[in-house]
Parts: C-alpha cells; sequence; structure tokens
C-alpha cells in the first residue's frame, strides 16, 4: 500500500455518524452497524497520518524535526527523543504535541530496501511475549516473532523517552502511530507501555497493519487498548498472516473505501464473506 495514498485519503470527507457496535453482535446485525465518517470524524485522523509518515525519516531529522512536508503539517509538535537505524532496528521517535495535548510515539514501517525488516515480516512464527517486558499478561496470548523482536529492540529506549516527554510536559495522554510494520510494533507497544507507566491514558492508530497475534492476543487488546486501525481498499497487508495460520486482527478497524468514504466496522477480523463491502477484504488469503 503507499503511504501517500492514506495521506491523501486522510483529507476526504464523508457523511454520516460513528456507532460503537460490541464484538458479540450476530453477522447480519455487524452489517446494520456499519457506518460511514463524517468529514469532522476523518479529519481528525490527519494528524496522526503524517506522525505515522514521518517515521520513515531519519531519526537525526525527527529530533530536529526538518524532515518537510510531514514535519511542517504538524509543525508545534516537540521532539524529545528519536532512534532506530532502519534495519535492525526501524526508526522510532517520540514527542510532544501541544495542540492535541498528547505524546506521541511513532515507528518506522517495512523498508523494502533492507534486508531485515523484510525478513521480519515474512516470519509466521508466534512466540509468548517476553515477562520482563509484559509482566503479568498470559502465556496464552501469542504475538508473530518476528514484530515481537523488532518491538523488543527499541523497547526500553522508547519507555525512558516516554517517561521524560510525559514528566517533561506534564501530559496525560499517550498516542501509538505506527504504518505497516510500524503499525505491528505501535500495538505492540500499546501492550508493553501501559505495564510500566500508570496515571495517563492511551491510544493507537495504525495504517496498513498486519496481523498481529493470536485469538488471545486479539482479546487481551480489545480488553486493555483503544486502537484504531485504518485499513486502504484491498490493500494486502493487512490480511496476512492468515488466519489459517492462528493470527487474529482485534477490533477497531476503520476501512477506506476505493470512492473516499471511510467506514467504521465493528467486531474483530473483517474478512467474512458475509460482512459488507466496506468492511471485507476480496482476497481469499485468511
Amino acid at each position: 500500500m503507499s503511504f501517500s495514498r492514506i495521506l491523501a485519503f486522510a483529507l476526504l470527507a464523508a457523511t454520516c455518524l460513528v456507532q460503537a457496535a460490541p464484538a458479540s453482535l450476530s453477522e447480519v446485525e455487524k452489517r446494520q452497524t456499519i457506518t460511514a465518517l463524517s468529514a469532522s470524524q476523518i479529519s481528525s485522523f490527519k494528524p496522526f497520518t503524517f506522525y505515522a509518515s514521518t517515521a520513515y525519516c531519519q531519526p537525526a531529522t525527527t529530533l530536529a524535526w526538518s524532515c518537510g512536508a510531514n514535519c511542517q503539517a504538524n509543525s508545534g509538535f516537540q521532539p524529545v527523543a528519536s532512534g532506530g537505524d532502519g534495519n535492525v532496528t526501524q526508526f522510532w521517535y517520540v514527542g510532544f504535541d501541544p495542540s492535541l495535548q498528547t505524546v506521541i510515539v511513532a515507528h518506522q514501517g517495512t523498508d523494502t530496501s533492507k534486508l531485515l525488516p523484510v525478513l521480519t515480516d515474512a516470519s509466521i512464527a508466534t512466540v509468548r511475549l517476553d515477562s520482563t517486558l509484559f509482566p503479568g499478561v498470559s502465556s496464552s496470548v501469542l504475538v508473530h516473532s518476528g514484530f515481537a523482536g523488532s518491538q523488543s529492540r527499541s523497547a526500553s529506549d522508547v519507555l525512558a523517552a516516554v517517561q521524560t516527554a510525559i514528566t517533561k510536559f506534564k501530559a496525560t495522554q499517550v498516542t501509538i502511530v505506527g504504518h505497516s510494520l510500524g503499525g505491528a510494533i505501535a500495538l505492540i507497544d500499546s501492550v508493553f507501555l501501559p505495564l510500566h507507566i500508570s496515571g495517563v491514558t492511551f491510544k493507537t492508530i495504525t495504517y496498513g497493519m498486519p496481523r498481529v497475534g493470536n485469538q488471545a492476543f486479539a482479546d487481551y487488546v480489545d480488553a486493555h487498548v483503544a486502537l484504531t486501525h485504518v485499513n486502504n481498499e484491498k490493500d494486502p497487508v493487512p490480511i496476512v498472516p492468515g488466519r489459517f495460520l492462528g493470527f487474529h486482527h482485534p477490533s477497531g478497524e476503520v476501512h477506506i473505501e476505493e470512492s473516499g468514504e471511510w467506514a467504521s466496522c465493528p467486531g474483530q477480523d473483517n474478512t467474512g464473506r458475509s460482512m459488507h463491502r466496506w468492511c471485507r477484504t476480496q482476497y481469499s488469503c485468511k
């Protein structure tokens, strides 16, 4: 998926309001509760879309907040720390948005010119979460081994940077973003960070995120994470790894149609054939 397409769609408007729906609804009821986002709701994603795109920039550039149009779109951002080499460890940065009053944590997606991120995406094995990083999380919760490894390599530095930002700006909210592989790392971070930081609220917004873990992981995310994962048209990334391998998406999907409309989709892993065309993929890899 081209990230520039997401940036373009973030500026489009649609009509109607979002309605929340419990995951236990029948498929018929789910279809009835799929609704389009309003123009203002779509617009609210715009700063986070640029933040996710900025994560592809070199750490020195994000720390100076001099990455061109992506940085200019959030010109008031105050960077705190950045890191990664774009190969062994994906780029990341942390800072504070004074207009949104939130700490931002952003992770780079896959750079196809580098071998290790591609191999990370290609892995299909699952592992338990590291009990040191994720104390108290059930051993039944399994995640993609490559994504877990990528998250662990920056975990301690990201945690320290977030703690610094919270203290420096007296922040009460943290927003975690990422695209593709960066979305997967962001989702694991959204489980990790609240286990070590209290007194603030967390939310996570990802774009083109692959499946990250098993059913137990999806259920844990639903219970503990305020997640929105945005999928663009027929992007194949969100439907891999396949469900037949034991992977499962959590709830919180927002799907962008070819028309430019954005739809809020209830429940987990909306790939069933009985779902509305907005909230299912036409690919057969399940």
